[in-house]
């Protein structure tokens, strides 16, 4: 029944001009998809709806970074040596296939598993390959999902590759985001763009692609500042809470977020925030709510740099699918960033209640050893003695400049010493809040949660049941016939609503005024205009709500002022 469902949504995605395989003149490529003239309209409308939504908490900015990222960053971040899944290729056909896709019948959470492990798990439940039915597997391999490539016009170049998420853009502009909100915390930065892995075995459609659109934000908080988010807003609505319970199958909880970050099954607020605004945000666009649910990140699944994350799943024709997840990352991102640069850019100032007695041990300069041995870069070097905050074991040792440069200070260039500073505030590095979206995945459930099939005049009908604020056209303007005048009368209109800021208008005289119609209700547009000979004579014309199919006749003038008011349900009450 969920195959012929999921059958059924991709044949009508391919056949409306939504989303299709990509390059398939030349056969396709697994993995990459094309968002047609409608499915452009639908994925533009998402993303504004998406960045309109946390805009409103009033203390976010969008910003838009490189998708070219050096390797340098990405070392940093930890993606080019730890971004892996594992592999197990058939001996037999050599086809490759995701090491945990293999085993998700077998094992609660098979991505936790090392290669050993995952190798002892196929042979142990006899694991056919997909492809031609052997049990012949070589040993499972980690492969990087990045998609590498190089920077420059010669053949050499420097080492990138196409940004896996949009999230070390964000981090690497905090000092820019320091300085526009006034160096205070809390807030954030919205992304929306295309990421890029290279999945081993794409499948599921559109849930699994090498090329896809996400959405990501990063709030910076103070871990020390007190929490004063309102979450009685949701106060009369229980979510559908999977909590970690370390056990196979946890029992779901339904608890409203202030509930459940007092009892510490949330354990961040902030994190609570942000599920209750990812709530919003995907019954706003058409999820339907009794297909929402929160999981808990298991304990052998979290990131080691996480306290807590939760993914939002929507369940649809692939079963639960994780299109969101919601993370504390704490300070790792930039922390690491800091190791591996040396700058202290990434840090914001906290300021204390009370100035407050420092006893700290530095390393003082001599500075006649120092400015000798030197000169003029002498300056430079009692800055970074000044800053170190962790004194090295051993002398010498090497010690980085604010210009980057890299010096050895030997023994007899520093004193060790004990003072007392009084001290008004200090430097720290923010922890951060992360909702990070896929795009993409949203949108497949959007439709999957609109569509439906029904029968009318002993026909298969089908109308998608999409929010009016991302519908891909707002109406669909269509001539009766396109003679007697009718077709100027129509194509006037649909100027005149398209000139109408923010709404689009479709014009459609093609075949019969009752095909017409469907294809309107198939893409979802919510309602519809037909001119006919009426028009010509009183200027009136039908409006056809698409939900239920009921018709009023209205004036082009009443119906362009409730467009423009998003109010033309009110013109059916």
């Amino acid at each position: 029944m969920e195959e012929d469902r999921s059958r059924n949504l991709l044949s009508l995605l391919k056949r409306r001009g939504i989303i299709f395989p990509a390059f398939e003149v030349h056969g396709g490529v697994s993995g990459l998809f094309d968002y047609g003239p409608v499915g452009g309209r639908l994925l533009r409308r998402v993303q504004q709806a998406w960045v309109d939504h946390f805009l409103r908490l009033g203390n976010i900015v969008v910003i838009d970074s490189p998708t070219l990222t050096p390797h340098s960053v990405l070392e940093a971040s930890g993606h080019v040596g730890a971004f892996n899944d594992h592999a197990s290729e058939c001996a037999a056909c050599n086809a490759v296939f995701r090491s945990d896709h293999l085993l998700e019948t077998h094992h609660s959470n098979p991505d936790s598993l090392a290669a050993d492990e995952l190798d002892a798990l196929l042979g142990e439940h006899g694991v056919a390959c997909p492809s031609c039915g052997e049990q012949n597997w070589q040993g499972a391999r980690p492969l990087n999902l990045m998609f590498s490539t190089r920077i420059g016009a010669t053949g050499g170049g420097r080492q990138a590759y196409m940004r896996p998420e949009t999230a070390q853009g964000m981090f690497l502009t905090f000092p820019y985001l320091y300085r526009h909100f006034r160096s205070r915390l809390p807030f954030g930065a919205v992304q929306v763009g295309k990421g890029y892995r290279n999945e081993i075995s794409p499948r599921q459609g559109m849930i699994r692609q090498r090329e896809f659109n996400m959405a990501e934000l990063e709030y910076f908080i103070d871990p020390e500042a007190p929490l004063d988010h309102d979450l009685s807003p949701w106060n009369d609505r229980p979510f559908n809470l999977v909590p970690d319970t370390q056990g196979p199958t946890p029992d779901p909880s339904h608890k409203t977020i202030a509930d459940a970050v007092a009892s510490g099954v949330v354990r961040h607020a902030s994190v609570g925030l942000f599920m209750a605004l990812t709530h919003d945000f995907l019954v706003a666009v058409g999820c339907d709510p009794e297909r929402i649910r929160f999981r808990q990140h298991e304990g052998d699944e979290m990131a080691h740099y996480a306290s807590d994350c939760w993914d939002c799943e929507l369940h649809g024709a692939y079963g639960w699918i994780e299109t969101v997840g919601i993370a504390h990352r704490g300070c790792y991102d930039l922390e690491a960033h800091e190791k591996a640069t040396g700058s202290r850019e990434l840090r914001a100032w906290r300021e204390f209640d009370e100035p407050r007695a420092v006893v700290k041990d530095v390393l003082a300069p001599v500075g006649g050893v120092i400015g000798p041995a030197f000169r003029d870069r002498a300056s430079q070097v009692n800055e970074a003695l000044a800053a170190l905050e962790q004194l090295p074991e051993s002398l010498p040792f090497e010690l980085t400049l604010g210009s980057g440069e890299v010096v050895t200070i030997e023994e007899n260039m520093v004193e060790a010493r004990r003072v007392e500073e009084v001290a008004r505030g200090e430097w720290f590095l923010p922890h951060v809040i992360e909702p990070a979206f896929g795009i993409d995945r949203i949108i497949w459930h959007i439709i999957d949660h609109a569509h439906e099939e029904t029968v009318k005049e002993g026909e298969p009908y089908v109308i998608l049941h999409l929010p009016e604020g991302v519908a891909p056209y707002d109406v669909s303007v269509l001539p009766l016939f396109e003679k007697d005048g009718m077709g100027e009368v129509a194509r006037a209109l649909h100027q005149r609503f398209l000139d109408i800021r923010g709404i689009q208008s479709q014009y459609d005289a093609s075949q019969s005024i009752g095909r017409r119609y469907a294809r309107a209700d198939e893409i979802g547009t919510p309602w519809a205009v037909t001119v006919d000979h009426t028009s010509l004579e009183n200027g009136t014309v039908t409006v056809r709500r698409r939900d239920d199919q009921q018709q009023i006749r209205v004036g082009q003038d009443d119906l362009c002022e409730h467009l423009t008011r998003g109010s033309v349900s009110s013109l059916f009450s």
